[in-house]
């Protein structure tokens, strides 16, 4: 499996993510009906901050060998963010009644990547020979 592409995807987007949390905070939370506050505030634009990271290392590990024994913390680290936020998405999505044009999008996004770093964390990468 190429690596590469979801490197790049998941860096799109948790970076749109990244920049939307932490340059209009004040208007994502007033999306959701709740009037915003300087610690909801600071606590998106920290969740940005986050997102705007983890953008930067799967851009930078774009073009190593990653799955099996391969750089298996970014590997672990994208699985655990991907897999732990579906399942709170997933037990939130069930509980909720409103909002959901926002929540459920969201929910198959971080499911598809869950998914797709828990493969690249259980498989060998393979090596594509070079030819001489």
């Amino acid at each position: 499996m190429n690596t590469k592409i979801i490197l790049i995807s998941s860096c799109i987007f948790l970076g749109i993510s990244g920049i939307l949390l932490t340059f209009i905070p004040e208007e994502i939370i007033s999306s959701f009906g709740i009037t915003a506050n300087p610690i909801s505030t600071l606590f998106f634009q920290l969740l940005g901050a986050l997102y705007l990271g983890f953008a930067m290392l799967n851009w930078m590990a774009k073009g190593v060998l990653i799955g099996g024994i391969y750089n298996k913390p970014i590997a672990i680290g994208n699985f655990m963010h991907f897999a732990v936020g579906a399942l709170a998405l997933v037990k939130i999505v069930t509980k909720m009644q409103s909002h959901l044009e926002f929540i459920l999008p969201l929910t198959i996004v971080y499911s598809i990547f869950a998914l797709l770093f828990a493969f690249v964390f259980r498989t060998n990468p393979s090596k594509v020979k070079e030819q001489e």
